[in-house]
């Protein structure tokens, strides 16, 4: 147990004062009692090696209140972050400028998953290829010979969903790890020295789980040292951690094995016609199976008899291809790897087929491959176990951690029952610069004119929105019928440019939406959180629905069922919570800085017809809500309205 130190003693209201440090440092900064208070819990936890849950509301200020008691505690710290872009956010911004503010110097590290990372040995394996994808690796190349830390976010001007970065990172599957050539200039062992000589690392939710569930990642030094450990976004992480917890075999990774090898064959100069035979068949048999399984559902439990011959197809060809590799009495490190990742993924796809384990099997298929899946139902005591096996101090926070005031469901999702809460709401001036408006006299939502008869509400609002326009949609097929419905009515050139999730990536549909200016932005679950769009860009989020998960995911389904059988309301325990949870997300998109303004528009009639609709409103920001369309107007036309 740690014994608190001077610096935590230390009276944090003169720090966060307006004539303090921090006032004096930083351009912009007001002093918020709620993120004093906020820092005064983090530090007593830090102290005690506690465990903390706290919500804090949208401008609270929460990031600096972790931070603070972190810097100033002279300890150990890892803080775990939602995304790659709150990583370098902290690294590069938020880090240095407190430290600045504080007198205090330490040593910042910021550590991202492999894939983050040039690999020189793969760099060297990537064939020149024809147009773009060739331009972009005489790119790489060239960077190659400059760059310190081998992060890719460094090339910013190169996208990050080129395939031509798959061809020059490494993989926890396709790493040689010390028998790899180069392995004394490799991006990833530097990372992770730094890291180890830090006083405080930041890391992402992906990586702080790799360590849970496969002791890789480099934390099976580094986390055992630390003193304490912040997740940020804590809401996502028992999703995360169903993945790292589970078995998933997909089309892509079958694609990169067959990659590699060819590229570690060319490079040993082995010339084998049958092997080469078996890799160019795979993609055919890929695509049988990928074709085969869009025809059923995706729950597995209920694959027919043309999947189940397609899957069996695909396994006597990775078979096969073993057996041949097997024969090459030579391997060189890298085709020695590409084997043993090719019995991985076939001991994987069996494991998944015939598993009688305590877990729910599922499949997933897109336009472009497929993924089997088995994915435990319960992540909860993996979780709590590994977090009470640390000495050290943890905090979870988010802006939405808690159902009403109650912190019981994430607390059970966690298995962390007995940490202690905090409820914070935020400092913004909700009653006067924002609106809810809940919409009249809508059919029930699986009506078949539910989402006209929405739009047609909807287009006053939008109209008098002098931003951008936000609709979220819970479902891809109402995304693309209200869609067809816009385009229908404004034509190819509309004065309020339509943008549809799909058109272009996510992080270059948001660009576009804030250039714009005045753009109407579609979009389903991903835009539901971690996008922030101040100022008059947005003025306006319509939702289309409550987010209940569908219950014929195989996820949700096999989650009811198990509470059901345990004598639990699944609905009240499970479903209930969750939606609650991901509205107040979806609400939180609006209002991002103090002098934002704006109206939520909810299409769902439950919020009023049923008892639970109370809930879902008093776990949202206080916000005043009405059904009167006319008021929404004046609000959204009385100057420069944003989010």
């Amino acid at each position: 147990m740690l014994e608190c130190v001077p610096e935590l003693m230390q009276d944090l209201s003169d720090i966060f004062a307006a004539d303090g440090p921090l006032s004096n440092a930083i351009d912009g900064y007001t002093p918020r009692p709620a993120q004093q208070e906020m820092a005064i819990a983090v530090s007593d936890t830090l102290a005690s090696c506690g465990r903390l849950l706290v919500e804090a509301g949208t401008g609270t200020g929460k990031t600096f209140a972790y931070l603070v008691p972190a810097l100033l505690s002279g300890i150990r710290v890892v803080i775990s972050t939602g995304t790659r872009n709150l990583q370098d956010q902290l690294f590069q911004k938020d880090m240095p400028e407190l430290s600045r503010a504080l007198g205090r110097p330490v040593k910042i590290a910021i550590l991202k998953g492999r894939s983050n990372y040039l690999c020189h040995h793969r760099l060297s394996l990537a064939a020149d290829q024809k147009g773009r994808p060739g331009r972009y690796l005489q790119q790489i190349r060239a960077w190659a010979l400059s760059t310190q830390s081998g992060d890719i976010a460094e090339l910013s001007g190169l996208p990050e969903q080129s395939p031509i970065w798959p061809l020059v990172t490494s993989t926890i599957e396709n790493c040689l790890g010390q028998e790899c050539p180069v392995y004394s200039s490799c991006c990833v062992v530097r990372a992770r020295r730094e890291a180890m000589d830090a006083d405080i690392v930041i890391v992402n939710h992906h990586l702080l789980l790799a360590d849970m569930a496969l002791k890789e990642e480099g934390f099976g030094e580094l986390l055992p040292g630390v003193d304490a450990v912040v997740v940020d976004e804590a809401h996502q992480l028992p999703k995360i951690a169903g993945q790292f917890f589970g078995l998933s075999v997909s089309s892509r990774q079958l694609e990169n094995i067959a990659r590699d090898t060819r590229a570690e064959l060319l490079a040993a100069a082995i010339h084998d016609s049958a092997t080469e035979s078996l890799l160019d068949g795979l993609p055919a048999r890929l695509a049988d199976l990928r074709l085969t399984l869009q025809k059923g559902r995706n729950d597995y439990e209920d694959l027919d008899t043309d999947s189940e011959l397609a899957l069996g197809r695909l396994d006597d060809r990775l078979g096969e291809l073993i057996d041949r590799l097997d024969q090459i009495e030579e391997k060189t490190p890298g085709l020695a790897q590409c084997y043993e990742r090719l019995v991985v993924s076939l001991e994987r796809i069996e494991t998944i087929r015939k598993s009688d384990e305590k877990g729910i099997r599922w499949l997933e298929t897109t336009h472009r491959g497929f993924s089997l899946n088995l994915t435990p139902f319960d992540v909860s005591e993996s979780l709590g176990r590994f977090v009470n096996s640390l000495d050290c101090g943890w905090i979870f926070t988010s802006a939405t951690l808690a159902v009403g005031d109650d912190f019981s469901h994430l607390k059970g999702r966690l298995g962390l029952e007995e940490a202690s809460d905090l409820k914070l709401e935020s400092p913004f001036d909700y009653q006067n610069n924002s609106l809810i408006v809940i919409l009249k006299d809508l059919p029930v939502p699986a009506d078949p004119q539910f989402n006209r008869q929405l739009l047609d509400q909807c287009l006053p609002l939008i109209d008098a929105c002098q931003g951008g326009v936000f609709f979220l949609f819970t479902s891809h097929r109402a995304l693309r019928e209200v869609e067809a419905l816009l385009k229908d009515r404004w034509g190819e050139n509309p004065e309020r440019p339509l943008l549809a999730q799909g058109q272009m990536p996510r992080n270059l549909l948001l660009q576009e939406f804030r250039r714009l200016g005045n753009a109407v932005l579609l979009g389903a679950a991903s835009f539901w959180e971690g996008v922030d769009v101040r100022g008059p860009a947005l003025g306006l989020v319509i939702i289309d629905k409550l987010p209940f998960a569908s219950p014929g995911d195989p996820l949700t389904r096999a989650r009811i069922a198990a509470i059901t059988e345990a004598g639990g309301n699944a609905f009240f325990e499970h479903q209930l919570p969750q939606a609650v949870l991901a509205l107040k997300q979806g609400v939180g998109r609006l209002i991002r800085s103090e002098t934002d303004t704006g109206v939520v528009v909810l299409g769902d009639p439950r919020l009023q017809s049923k008892p639970y609709g109370k809930l879902f409103l008093k776990s949202l920001p206080d916000m005043p809500v009405t059904g009167d369309i006319e008021q929404a107007i004046a609000l959204l036309g009385h100057g420069e309205t944003g989010s």
